[in-house]
């Protein structure tokens, strides 16, 4: 009975569908995704906590020191979970030329299809609420998500004006949620 079900054009017909079916949905979520992780081990930048260049022995700068300021930590916040478990920190660091970079310091997040980093104007709060917001307001994509362990480095373009931008997300643009996100506040 069942061999001459499948011999009839709306049994293949279903086949076909369920088949596409559960292709498009292995593409869109990502399933393996939940027990996968990846690590990303970039080089941070070294800077002393205060944000400042670490000075020469004896708390003298060289000339050298002295005239290029080094690497300076402008903003610095730690992570809160939003759509899923995160941690770390982040920064955004200036280096000597005044290039500045976002630096994720021991991020440990959930894997998942389509994830980016952004800078946002928006303020990070906790609940379910603070999830979605990060798409409302201005956003600066650097990327995406090199990996959802570890410490990572997303060069800021030139010219961004970083005036504002008082946030870090690790956003899901395809389901548009936030998995987790910082808010940046001056180093001082």
């Amino acid at each position: 009975m069942c061999i001459r079900l499948l011999r009839t054009p709306l049994a293949w017909l279903a086949l076909a569908v369920l088949a596409v079916g559960t292709a498009f949905g292995l593409f869109w979520f990502q399933p393996w995704k939940l027990v996968t992780d990846t690590e990303v081990h970039e080089t941070l930048t070294a800077v002393e906590e205060s944000g400042r260049p670490s000075p020469t022995p004896g708390g003298a700068r060289t000339p050298a020191a002295s005239a290029a300021a080094g690497p300076t930590v402008v903003s610095r916040g730690s992570f809160v979970s939003h759509e899923h478990e995160t941690t770390g920190a982040a920064r955004i660091v200036r280096d000597a030329e005044g290039r500045h970079r976002l630096e994720l310091v021991g991020l440990d997040t959930s894997n998942g299809p389509d994830l980016k980093v952004w800078l946002t104007d928006q303020p990070v709060r906790t609940g379910r609420a603070a999830w979605d917001v990060f798409d409302n307001g201005r956003y600066v994509p650097l990327g995406a998500l090199k990996g959802n362990r570890g410490d990572q480095v997303y060069p800021i373009p030139a010219g961004t004006d970083l005036a504002g931008l008082t946030s870090v997300s690790i956003w899901c643009e395809r389901f548009a949620v936030s998995f987790g996100a910082a808010p940046l506040d001056p180093a001082g």
